[in-house]
């Protein structure tokens, strides 16, 4: 959608009489004295990259877009058309197919003109129709302040079916960004902080790099200009930048031919909001910008660990700075080696280690498929193999209230992602992750009769934080296990867990259970038997256990709790932590010993 659109007063109007005269005339000139054929440019691009592609179709689609849109405007008053003509030309750009142009061409008809979504469907077919509804805002005026957190929730629903939905949006919001100087200082920080809270995100999620570096740059010169200068000033006036990678690259495509590996090496350099970010994480008083090269290995995924290995022979590895995303790829199925060396002048430089196919998909991500399609196969369409898309698909369905889906999705979009195994597979879920979030993962079964976790082996509270990489085993009954107590089972989810459970839907799946269920009682004496066993599950973390009461009793006086009987309550109600009581209990009974 075109965030900029200013429509005249109906289809064939003059430009909006309120712009004064001279930029009427520098738009009408402007626009008149460009190619005789605007589609001409789009055109080629697409050619350049499908050689193949029906244009008859990218030219019928322009014509009726162009016919509908004539006497629309933009604020910066240019026809609209030249809008959805940028929006096709980026998609082009991206290598994506002539349905996504025709669509790109046509975002906007059904939303802003006559042009009906049956007559679009009738002209263009089933593709066509439902990428452009995908696309479509709600109506203001019958959703109200609804509208926007509607019109998210059915691209992503429209996404589900069709990834192209997405690409188009994240072209349409880009050339927005591009022209957003026209609109009031206001206007731009709002427009350019939605770009970052939910459509960069997802940009980074589809790895489309290509895109997102600009949206990047754009959003960082709308919220923070001053600091857009500074990063920008220093871009342009690094010293001696370009011939220190130049010896770099020299020295490690030496290294690698010795080693007989065929590789491109390239200079890599960050863009500023990369620069910007790692420069504010790290409290740096200047720009903090690494050196960076890039290696393509022309060959198979070991050749980049042949790579490493030349890399390494020729400068000293920096510790703990190596990363390994073949092995495990990031959510957004990004694939490379990292490293970061001592290289020539004792300067650090980070290196990027990818075959040619990682390095297509870094660059365009989901989009690459169309980019570069497989002789004989049709492009997918589906996001099937993005788990995060899959997992948010799953929650939005349990989602009644349209800002609880807008909210969950912005939670959901910041979060870091970590991967962790279970029953034998990956599960991707938040940062900060619980067993608990695994278990609502694994099913709504497992979640809500969730008893207790074993984390790389060894027994772990369900509040503990999952790393990347954990293997999670999640117990729901006895399964024949002597440490459980079968009593401890519980009838359903605790309401403690909503304290510390990070993903969506386990929170929603746990705030519905109580919506469905009357919570039942719970008396002190179930609490106290709780509490016990939370402290002897917590024991055993540290493979320890208790003979008898009487340390706890003593542990009790110590912490002011008037009984035994009241400290495991606090126990069970998260008063006091159970690490907490544990660790203080141990330093007890050490001490006496």
């Amino acid at each position: 959608m075109d965030l900029d659109a200013g429509h005249g007063a109906a289809l064939g109007s003059s430009l909006p009489a309120e712009m004064p005269l001279s930029q009427r005339l520098r738009a009408l000139l402007s626009w008149s004295s460009g190619d005789v054929d605007p589609v001409t440019r789009l055109t080629r691009a697409h050619r350049t990259i499908h050689p193949s592609a029906d244009v008859a179709v990218l030219r019928r689609g322009y014509t009726i877009a162009e016919n509908m849109h004539r006497g629309q405007y933009r604020k910066s008053g240019e026809p609209y058309i030249t809008h959805p003509l940028a929006v096709a030309q980026i998609c082009a750009e991206l290598g994506m197919d002539t349905t996504t142009l025709v669509a790109a061409l046509l975002h906007d008809t059904v939303e802003d003109t006559s042009y009906t979504l049956q007559a679009l469907h009738d002209d263009f077919g089933p593709e066509v129709a439902h990428l452009v509804d995908g696309v479509t805002k709600f109506d203001k005026a019958f959703y109200g302040k609804a509208a926007e957190a509607e019109t998210i929730r059915k691209m992503i629903i429209a996404a589900g079916k069709d990834v192209r939905v997405l690409i188009i949006k994240l072209a349409d919001r880009l050339h927005n960004m591009r022209t957003l100087g026209v609109r009031s200082p206001a206007s731009r920080a709002r427009i350019a902080r939605a770009t970052e809270e939910v459509l960069v995100p997802l940009c980074d999620r589809l790895g489309i790099q290509a895109l997102k570096r600009e949206l990047d740059d754009v959003v960082l010169m709308h919220l923070h200009p001053e600091e857009y200068d500074r990063i920008a000033e220093h871009v342009r006036t690094r010293p001696q930048w370009a011939d220190y990678l130049t010896n770099v690259v020299a020295q490690a495509r030496a290294a690698l031919r010795r080693d007989r590996v065929e590789a491109v090496v390239s200079p890599r350099p960050r863009h500023l909001y990369s620069i910007w970010k790692d420069t504010v994480a790290g409290q740096h008083s200047r720009p903090f910008d690494l050196p960076r090269i890039a290696i393509v290995v022309n060959g198979p995924d070991t050749d980049c660990y042949a790579a490493l290995g030349a890399i390494h022979q020729l400068w000293r590895p920096a510790a703990g700075r190596f990363k390994d995303f073949i092995a495990s790829p990031k959510n957004n199925l990004y694939r490379s080696l990292h490293t970061t060396v001592t290289g020539p002048g004792d300067r650090t430089v980070e290196v990027l280690i990818r075959t040619r196919e990682m390095h297509r998909s870094a660059e365009y991500g989901i989009a690459a498929a169309f980019r570069f399609p497989t002789p004989g196969a049709t492009a997918g369409t589906r996001t099937d193999d993005l788990d995060w898309l899959r997992r948010v698909l799953d929650w939005e369905a349990e989602t009644q209230d349209s800002a609880q889906f807008m909210e969950s999705l912005r939670c959901d979009l910041a979060e870091a992602q970590i991967t962790v195994f279970a029953e034998g597979r990956p599960v991707l879920l938040p940062a900060g992750s619980t067993p608990v979030d695994l278990a609502y993962e694994l099913s709504n079964h497992h979640g809500d009769h969730c008893l207790a976790a074993k984390i790389n082996g060894r027994l772990a509270p369900l509040a503990s934080e999952l790393d990347e990489g954990d293997v999670v085993e999640i117990f729901t009954e006895r399964d024949g296990h002597a440490e459980f107590d079968a009593a401890l089972e519980p009838p359903g989810p605790r309401r403690e867990w909503l304290s510390f459970v990070k993903s969506p839907h386990a929170q929603m799946q746990i705030n519905r259970w109580f919506a469905d269920h009357q919570e039942p009682g719970i008396s002190i004496a179930d609490k106290v038997r709780l509490g016990r066993a939370t402290i002897s599950l917590t024991l055993r973390k540290h493979d320890r256990g208790l003979a008898s009461d009487l340390p706890l009793r003593q542990l009790a006086e110590e912490l002011d709790y008037p009984d035994l009987e009241t400290l495991l309550v606090a126990v069970f109600d998260r008063a006091i932590d159970p690490d907490v009581v544990v660790d203080r209990l141990i330093a007890l009974v050490d001490h006496r010993e």
